[in-house]
Parts: C-alpha cells; sequence; structure tokens
C-alpha cells in the first residue's frame, strides 16, 4: 500500500491529447508514472487517435514491465514507465500519419536501452505531416553523433517507399535527396533545375542527387518529393522538405513548383536556424549550450514538461536583431545538462 500510495504522488497529471508524445518519452527516461485526462473529451469523436494508439504500443514493445491503461472511452491514459530493453523488433505504423512521427520517439529513447534497437518500421515514408526518414537521416544523426552517440551500427535505412495512400512502406533507414516513385525520372530532374534556380543564388556549389525508385521498392502510390539540406560552418545540419499530395488528394503540384517551395522553404530554416532534439540532448547530458531560436509553443511546453519532470530549467535572454546581425527578434537559451547515463544497459 505504501508503495502504491509512493507511485501515486510521482504521478503527473496532464488534460487534453497535445503533446502526447513529448509527454511519453520524457515519462519513459525519467521513471515517472504518467496519467493523461480528457483527451479530446468535448469532440463528436473522442479519446486517442489510431496513430496515438500505435505508438503507445510502440512504447510498450520497447520497454519491459510498462503498465499501460486506457479507459473504454480512450480519454483517459495511465501509463506507469517500464525498462527500456530494445532488441530486435518490429513495428507496423498506422498509415494516417508518417514512420517520422514515431521515429522521432525512436530517436530519442535508442541510446538508453539495455540492447541496440534494431527496429523495422512498416508504414508511410512521406507524407505532408511528419518529417520523412530522410530527413531525420539528414539531421538528427549528425545531431546525434556530436553528442557522442556514434558507431557504425547507428544508421536509418529505407527498404522500401510508401506514400500517403498506402502503408507499404518498410523502414529502416534514409537515403534520398530528391525522389520520384512511379511517375517519370524527369520529375526529378525538373525539381531539381527550379531549386537550382534559387539557391545558386546565395551558394554556387550546390549538389543535388536524384533517387528514382521503380519496381517493388517503390511501393503502390505515384509522387515526388525533395529533401535538401545545409550545413553551416560548425557543422550544424538545417533540412527542409516538400512532397506531392496524395494521389486524388488536394490540388495537383507542378514540379518546378515543389522544387523551388523547397528551396524558399530550406532558405527560411537557415534563417531561423532551431532544432528541437538539440534542447532534448542539452538538457540531457552533462554540458552547456547557447542557442538563439524563436519563440514556439511547441518548444515553450517542451521547456516546461523538462522542468516538471526532471526539474531542469534553461535561462532566456532577449537578443536583438542587431546583436544577432539577423532580422527579428531572438532568444538565447543556456542550460547546464543532468549527466544523465544509460542504467539499463549492462555493464560487462
Amino acid at each position: 500500500m505504501a508503495g502504491g500510495a509512493a507511485v501515486e504522488a510521482q504521478c503527473l497529471s496532464y488534460a487534453g491529447c497535445n503533446f502526447l508524445r513529448q509527454r511519453l518519452v520524457l515519462a519513459t527516461l525519467s521513471g515517472r508514472p504518467l496519467k493523461i485526462r480528457k483527451i479530446r473529451s468535448k469532440e463528436e469523436d473522442p479519446g486517442l487517435r489510431d496513430f496515438e494508439a500505435s505508438f503507445i504500443r510502440l512504447i510498450d514493445k520497447v520497454t519491459n514491465g510498462s503498465r499501460i491503461e486506457i479507459n473504454q472511452t480512450g480519454t483517459t491514459l495511465y501509463y506507469q514507465p517500464g525498462l527500456l530493453c530494445g532488441g530486435s523488433l518490429e513495428h507496423d505504423c498506422c498509415p494516417s500519419r508518417g514512420i517520422g512521427y514515431y521515429l522521432e520517439g525512436l530517436l530519442c529513447l535508442a541510446p538508453f536501452m539495455k540492447h541496440p534497437l534494431k527496429i523495422v518500421l512498416r508504414g508511410v515514408t512521406n507524407d505532408q505531416v511528419d518529417p520523412s526518414v530522410d530527413v531525420l537521416k539528414a539531421t538528427a544523426l549528425p545531431l546525434l553523433k556530436k553528442f557522442g552517440i556514434d558507431g557504425e551500427s547507428l544508421e536509418i535505412k529505407v527498404m522500401n517507399c510508401g506514400y500517403k495512400s498506402h502503408s507499404d512502406g518498410e523502414d529502416r533507414e534514409a537515403q534520398k535527396c530528391r525522389y520520384s516513385v512511379r511517375v517519370s525520372p524527369q520529375m526529378a530532374n525538373r525539381m531539381v533545375e527550379s531549386a537550382r534556380g534559387i539557391l545558386n543564388k546565395f551558394l554556387p556549389d550546390i549538389y543535388i542527387y536524384t533517387d528514382h525508385m521503380k519496381g517493388v521498392s517503390s511501393g503502390k502510390s505515384p509522387g515526388f518529393g525533395m529533401c535538401l539540406t545545409a550545413e553551416t560552418i560548425n557543422g550544424s545540419i538545417l533540412s527542409a522538405e516538400l512532397a506531392s499530395n496524395p494521389q486524388g488528394q488536394g490540388a495537383a503540384v507542378l514540379p518546378e513548383e515543389l522544387g523551388q517551395n523547397c528551396a524558399k522553404l530550406l532558405l527560411e530554416e537557415v534563417y531561423r536556424f532551431s532544432m528541437p532534439l538539440l534542447l532534448f540532448w542539452a538538457w540531457l547530458l552533462s554540458c552547456p549550450i547557447a542557442k538563439a531560436c524563436e519563440r514556439t509553443q511547441l518548444r515553450i511546453e517542451f521547456l516546461r514538461h523538462l522542468r516538471s519532470f526532471f526539474q531542469i530549467m534553461f535561462k532566456i535572454e532577449t537578443k536583438t536583431a542587431e546583436e544577432e546581425h539577423v532580422g527579428g527578434e531572438k532568444v538565447l537559451m543556456t542550460c547546464v545538462g543532468i549527466g544523465f547515463c544509460n542504467l539499463s544497459k549492462t555493464i560487462r
């Protein structure tokens, strides 16, 4: 009875469906129980969505001893985290969200598992909502290496490509910059040419390669898209991506238009220069960080969650446009990490 009361006292309580992944990931790492109430309780279709339930099942797979309770309407979730185990696993992702939705959470948890994580994710590799596996490979993996998480086994591969209207993509890691699936290879060339027309105005040394998927590896749905990355002088990786609308959904987009818009998104990302995963690893490890970034609701809530789960706080200072030599107001965020260790891994 006393032990149950202690667990209940440590339990954090939230209301609503926002930031569900953040809360589950931080609860898993901190070992603190979590209760979320009133999940879409006022909507016509209340409760957890299918992709959220799929992410919860994924968390259950990579842990051992987790306790998950969901009421009949799906409006209340109780989660008591177990031990992060890892190992060789497979998971069928819900096709209503891209594989990037699930992979983002795994990238935060994988380094702290008892056994190396080797997982096959099946689902949609490219959509208009979540970051593609290509973007996560281009940005998240280099960031992990900067924090000392490296090795030959650290990789992500795309085995098959799956577009939004079908969920046959089988994923372990990404590798593309511009791609076309079940369409003419000229689509990719047209995207590259239009993107170069914008980027070459700022930098002549631009390299964009094409990846035309065909046969079994191309999946069942036609489409095309572009993933662009830029590396700063200090080794930080920025990225932007766009994909064509699923067949029969939304207005058709020309390859030239998509290439131009993707290039503009990359330039905007260079201007903003921010990556949420950086904040995650900054507080987690015992290293100080100072970074200018824009205020967004997502990051604000993430900082609040860090304070709730780990008692970590960032010092925030306003930076003027003159100080940063850029337009718009920025903030300088600094913190010292907690030196989080992988307690699940067996010492040999």
